[in-house]
């Protein structure tokens, strides 16, 4: 039977999905003009909530969550490095200058679609 935190991650899915979706699609363009710390905190935040929903799905038995995780840690590692860099923590590559808005829109993307999948998965 579904519970409430499958349906919220379903929804938070969705909503990072079309917040990455939208801007690449050419609809909403004002939402690449976000602040990039705002972005990185997102993609930091999104990929926690996502480690979290795969560690269920793994202790369901469920292959999807170990793809999960490692999609998880990806984005872990892409939005935290860049957070701790604009807190003046870590060495100058930790702010990941190379990487623009359109890759962090593909990040939201992914993320979103594993998170829709995780509304599911946590329950099979």
């Amino acid at each position: 039977m579904m519970q409430m935190r499958d349906w919220i991650s379903g929804i938070v899915g969705l909503a990072i999905l079309l917040l990455g979706l939208l801007p690449l699609i050419g609809r909403f363009t004002f939402l690449n003009d976000l602040p990039m710390t705002l972005v990185t905190w997102v993609v930091a935040i999104a990929g926690l909530y996502l480690a979290v929903n795969s560690i269920i799905e793994i202790t369901n038995s469920n292959v999807v969550g170990w793809v999960s995780f490692g999609i998880a840690l990806a984005a872990l590692i892409i939005g935290f490095f860049p957070v701790l860099h604009s807190l003046g923590i870590g060495p100058e590559w930790f702010g990941f200058s190379w990487l623009g808005r359109t890759f962090y829109n593909i990040i939201f993307v992914i993320e979103g679609a594993f998170l829709m999948v995780a509304t599911f998965a946590m329950e099979l």
